[in-house]
């Protein structure tokens, strides 16, 4: 399957950043299709966040003909030098090694071919892997699940400038309600909103399995639509999350237990909601 780095993006700076913020690009796959057509763009923040949340829908659209991209936010290289001590953790945990970042997009760029949809790669580092200009770093177990740090903030302009360049006036944009309430959750949803360009909202899995509680105050004053999933639509959404195996342990145990949770909440409804500002 083809790809394309697209050029660098003018950017503003960023005080924790620059490097992602002067030399933004994104990789799409296979750039054969009509320019003027119709796109559903899903947002996600993680490489798995739009597929473990929508894959069984994203499938029935491509299915059916529609295009889809799924653009993921948080998918850079750390900068040179050691990890965060959180980083390591979280490496030793997904026994994925030095190239973390690369594998992540592999398994990314496998989950995508298995619901049909294209893919761009931000190069904005995950959390885990950012620092203030001293060295600090900005997210720990403690304060992951919670607000923007401060320093980040230039980072909701940077991604809301890349949408702004990168979007057409007829694009169906989808991002995430942010259930769990993950800082780059919020960085991809503020980023978004900042557009003025309506926007789908879907429901952070796993998160939504784990704790549904917070989900009747993020869709206040929004209309849900359920839009059906076939089982063959299911067994997609299934594969689209296998593909990501450094994941898995993490998010669900094994994946036996992922496929049994993903099952349940299909048949919750049939098949997957979405969110929209009544």
């Amino acid at each position: 399957m083809a790809t394309y780095v697209s050029p660098p993006v003018n950017l503003p700076h960023s005080t924790n950043s620059s490097p992602i913020i002067n030399n933004l690009q994104s990789e799409i796959c296979n750039l054969q299709y009509n320019n003027t057509s119709m796109r559903w763009i899903y947002l996600s923040p993680h490489l798995d966040d739009a597929i473990l949340s929508c894959g069984g829908l994203i499938w029935e659209q491509t299915q059916a003909g529609t295009q889809v991209e799924i653009w993921t936010i948080c998918t850079g290289d750390p900068s040179d030098g050691p990890l965060s001590p959180f980083a390591e953790v979280l490496h030793a945990e997904w026994g994925s090694g030095a190239d973390t970042p690369a594998l992540r997009r592999q398994e990314d760029m496998a989950a995508c071919r298995a619901v049909g949809a294209r893919y761009r790669h931000l190069p904005i580092p995950d959390c885990i892997y950012r620092s203030a200009k001293d060295g600090t770093w900005l997210y720990n177990p403690d304060n992951l699940m919670g607000e923007i740090h401060p320093v980040d903030r230039p980072l909701v302009e940077t991604g809301r400038a890349f949408l702004a360049a990168s979007l057409k006036s007829e694009d169906t944009l989808v991002c995430p309600l942010t259930i769990g309430g993950h800082a780059d959750h919020r960085l991809t949803r503020a980023a978004a909103e900042e557009l003025g360009h309506p926007l789908y909202y879907y429901a952070d899995t796993p998160y939504l399995l784990n704790d549904a509680s917070v989900l009747d105050t993020l869709t206040s004053g929004m209309h849900a639509e359920v839009h059906p999933v076939s089982e063959a639509g299911l067994c997609a959404w299934q594969e689209g999350i296998a593909a990501y195996g450094s994941q898995i342990s993490m998010l669900f145990e094994n994946m036996e237990k992922m496929q049994a949770m993903i099952l349940s909440y299909w048949q919750s409804s049939a098949g997957i909601r979405l969110w929209r500002v009544a």
